[in-house]
């Protein structure tokens, strides 16, 4: 596996395997890598020739009160597991290497309304660090396909906003939420839960799956969001949102819909904000 840090050193090998004709998958992410992210590696190395997957972690998503200081930083392991996982090339570049002008005044790249709702309104300029490192990212690589996981459902919407209305030259695949055998999605922050948290943070996805069933019941959507509402602050979630929206673009259903809905919620238990969503 090649380590590179820097776009000029990452170039050159793209090129290299480019004139081989071999198609090129990335794999974003911020490392402190788990098992969900190496089955992303998994599925990328079934959709290309060569696997790259980038480890940065992105000061322009985290507003001002939130965890980029704290965030767990495992690059000496997490290349390792690459390693292991089939991996081509890990691209950690540094803060200068990604900003060279810094984060003050820089190019950003917005999606009004998508990346304004739900996570948007209660994390603001959260989704335009989003769209802007991975604009940048995929400029940097210019693969054929990139990877990301359906755990972060609003993210990937904006995501592939943003490849369809700038044109960029990539295809955006979707990876299934891996899950603990609880039914809590995984991801890098559960590690801020305490044992007996781990085993409350499933009731996330027992409230959408019990959500799901009360809309194919019939019942009425508004209901259904108190409903799950209620179960998850008896739980002893604090709720940023629990709702159900509409699976294409995040939009307010009608009361009669019942088909291509999502369930998604956004709660804090402990330090940890936790977000799931659920296929209806």
């Amino acid at each position: 596996m090649q380590n590179v840090q820097t776009v000029s050193g990452l170039r050159s090998h793209v090129q290299s395997w480019r004139v081989q004709g071999q198609s090129i998958v990335l794999v974003p992410t911020m490392g402190n890598l788990h098992r969900g992210h190496l089955t992303l590696i998994e599925r990328a190395r079934r959709l290309g020739d060569r696997v790259i997957v980038s480890i940065f972690v992105n000061p322009t998503q985290f507003g001002p009160n939130e965890d980029f200081a704290a965030y767990p930083r495992t690059l000496e392991r997490d290349a390792e597991l690459l390693r292991d996982a089939g991996c081509d090339l890990l691209f950690h570049p540094s803060l200068d290497e990604v900003y060279p002008l810094g984060t003050q005044n820089l190019v950003q790249v917005q999606v009004p309304e998508l990346g304004e709702i739900l996570c948007g309104a209660f994390r603001p300029g959260h989704f335009s660090g989003v769209a802007t490192v991975v604009t940048k990212l995929l400029n940097m690589v210019q693969p054929d396909v990139a990877l990301f996981g359906r755990k972060d459902y609003q993210q990937l919407l904006v995501i592939r906003r943003v490849v369809m209305d700038l044109y960029l030259p990539v295809r955006i695949e979707a990876a299934d939420t891996v899950r603990e055998e609880s039914g809590l999605a995984m991801s890098s922050r559960n590690q801020y839960l305490n044992v007996s948290e781990l085993a409350q943070a499933a009731e996330l996805q027992r409230t959408l799956r019990w959500m799901r069933e009360r809309v194919h019941l019939g019942d009425v959507l508004g209901e259904v969001e108190q409903g799950a509402l209620t179960r998850l602050e008896n739980a002893g979630f604090r709720i940023d949102y629990v709702v159900i929206r509409a699976a294409e673009d995040l939009s307010q259903p009608t009361t009669e819909r019942r088909q291509g809905l999502i369930g998604l919620v956004a709660a804090r238990l402990g330090h940890a904000r936790l977000i799931d969503n659920l296929l209806i």
